[in-house]
């Protein structure tokens, strides 16, 4: 391979992840360790900071530069970004997003902008609000530290506007319902927490101690607490089915089952209006009793009736 043609397939795979041992990447590209060391040193005359790590798995680490250095997208890569900001620009980031496809179709081989002017055709629902404004550095910084597992402490705002010092380990960023949320364990709760990014004060360095992950289903977690907070009428219905035979026909979004015995279990879940709620009640296929909110039981005697007349000889 030609210096220049290895030295930019060097800068690709430093830039698909964030640590290489000088074996890997001469495995990679097929040359000794020595030729690595080498190329490695012309990419910093270039500029382009690499950094060498220590320790047992000590090798290589592309760090950040005073500028963006350029990406080097294969044609799929390519291809997916283009279609991602396209079709469904970042939530809070939607002025961002287009600026960033302008730039990406600008420079696409003509193979490649065909492929990406084919996604005009495609249509998305709108959405019927936009969401909060985000910051871009802060979005970063925190897929950064959930990536690196590092302990952050920073200011948030509450829903009512009070304002509380955290510190977590924090975990996964989440979008849901036109929003980002960060899932984090809350070191002085002892508890899972999600914290809505846009009411979350820029995390300033340094950060740490470091964690060990814990094993967590983000998303579940916020489909959940966020869907529960939104709604207007909350029941909790007593199902005459086993809470395993419950849970395959719902989701986060919809409710949680609480198992009672092996044939029965409660199921808590809401919506904005008792219709619906007696609509998704209704199409779990099981028997069921509902005590409350009162408006959803009288919704219920009148569907009864509505139904008992309509089979009626």
């Amino acid at each position: 391979m030609e210096t220049s043609a290895r030295l930019l397939r060097l800068l690709a795979l430093l830039q698909s992840r964030r640590d290489w041992q000088g074996g890997e990447l001469a495995e990679e590209l097929q040359i000794s360790q020595r030729t690595v060391r080498r190329d490695i040193d012309r990419l910093r005359e270039l500029g382009y900071p690499v950094n060498a790590t220590t320790g047992t798995f000590g090798g290589y680490r592309l760090g950040a530069g005073a500028e963006l250095p350029p990406l080097l997208l294969d044609d799929n890569e390519a291809v997916a970004v283009a279609a991602a900001l396209r079709t469904n620009a970042v939530t809070g980031l939607e002025e961002v997003s287009l600026r960033a496809l302008l730039k990406l179709e600008q420079v696409l081989p003509s193979r490649l902008r065909h492929r990406v002017s084919a996604l005009q055709h495609v249509e998305s629902v709108p959405r019927d609000s936009a969401g909060p404004a985000l910051d871009p550095e802060l979005l970063s910084t925190l897929a950064a530290v959930c990536r690196d597992s590092d302990t952050i402490r920073f200011d948030y705002h509450s829903h009512d506007g009070t304002p509380s010092r955290r510190r977590v380990e924090p975990h996964r960023l989440v979008n849901w319902g036109r929003r980002w949320y960060l899932v984090a364990w809350d070191c002085d709760r002892a508890d899972w927490r999600s914290f809505r990014v846009d009411r979350i004060a820029q995390p300033q360095p340094p950060f740490g101690p470091r964690f060990t992950p814990r094993d967590f289903d983000a998303t579940t977690y916020v489909a959940s607490s966020t869907s529960s907070a939104a709604w207007r009428f909350t029941a909790r219905v007593l199902v005459h089915a086993p809470a395993d035979a419950v849970a395959t026909r719902i989701t986060a979004a919809v409710g949680t089952v609480e198992a009672v015995d092996d044939t029965s279990c409660v199921l808590v879940t809401g919506a904005d209006s008792v219709e619906m709620l007696a609509v998704w009640i209704g199409m779990l296929g099981f028997d069921f009793e509902v005590t409350s909110p009162p408006e959803l039981v009288a919704h219920v005697r009148t569907l009864a009736a509505r139904y008992a007349r309509a089979v009626q000889d």
